[in-house]
């Protein structure tokens, strides 16, 4: 017997549109773009079995975001802030992600924070 999710998502027009923009985007980064997906797949009426097969991924990742997104909508597709020690920089202030072109996690947050502030 299948197991039903106890977070049902209701998404309205505009939120369905930004997401379904976003899932979209070639230039946002991958997770985003997932957790988008399951949201959208999960307001179908998807199971999180169903959507996990989907987008190749677990089905607890799709059961944590399910959740995050019916807790605090938009703002749970980004990532919380970690604890341990920050990032270190060289003392030129180029730190390695920056040299090499990559974003960020800050970064990516800020972004998709921006987006849904459109």
């Amino acid at each position: 017997m299948p197991q039903t999710s106890p977070y049902e998502i209701e998404l309205s027009d505009t939120e369905r549109e930004e997401l379904e923009s976003l899932a979209r985007k070639y230039t946002a980064p991958y997770q985003i773009v997932v957790r988008a997906k399951i949201v959208l797949l999960a307001n179908q009426g998807y199971s999180n079995c169903e959507i996990a097969a989907r987008l190749d991924t677990s089905r607890q990742i799709v059961s944590k975001w399910r959740q995050r997104y019916f807790e605090e909508r938009a703002n749970g597709l980004t990532d919380q802030e970690r604890s341990g020690r920050p990032p270190t920089f060289s003392p030129s202030g180029e730190g390695a992600n920056q040299s090499s072109g990559m974003r960020t996690a800050r970064q990516a947050q800020s972004a998709l924070v921006a987006f849904f502030e459109q």
